[in-house]
């Protein structure tokens, strides 16, 4: 899968420290110039749908997984590779110094419906909810939050320039 980019938190000044490893699939899904994202008020920004892969999962099942849990998106299909997005993060928990994040990103369809979504405890606290957002909106609005919030990090980071690439990529 083609490297879409590579990111390491400023604090980081080498990667030879205990890190683990973890792997998250996201999915991109669009009608026109709008895309299904999360929204998520603690943060107050959007960001792609998907999540952690659990032991023994494949990819495309825990994407699918992860956007049947998240957005009530149902019958995912037509899953193709768009990219991998790497990061690497201080970790400060379980004797580890960093974590070695990839996202895997797929673009896909689904039906028009969305169901209930499963959200676990903390994104339910951190009032998580699936949106269709026009795209070129939600990257103004992440734009506007990394430049006046105290709450951003490397995620909004990396969902503004997913979605950006998506524009290029994809809309263009």
């Amino acid at each position: 899968m083609r490297l879409l980019r590579t990111t390491t938190h400023p604090d980081i000044n080498n990667l030879c420290g205990r890190s683990f490893h973890r792997q998250a699939a996201r999915g991109i899904i669009l009608n026109g110039e709008d895309i299904l994202l999360l929204y998520t008020e603690r943060y107050h920004d959007y960001t792609l749908p998907g999540g952690g892969i659990d032991e023994g999962e494949d990819l495309e099942q825990g994407l699918i997984r992860e956007l049947m849990e998240e957005t009530g998106a149902a019958n995912v299909r037509n899953i193709k590779v768009f990219g991998r997005y790497e990061e690497f993060r201080p970790w400060y928990k379980d004797d580890f110094d960093i974590m070695h994040m990839e996202s895997f990103c797929f673009t896909c369809s689904i039906d028009n419906k969305l169901g209930a979504t499963q959200f676990e405890a903390h994104e339910i606290q951190n009032g998580m909810q699936p949106v269709w957002k026009n795209i070129y909106h939600a990257i103004e609005h992440n734009e506007h939050t990394m430049a006046n919030s105290d709450k951003k990090g490397m995620s909004i980071e990396r969902e503004t320039f997913l979605l950006k690439l998506i524009v290029k990529e994809l809309l263009n």
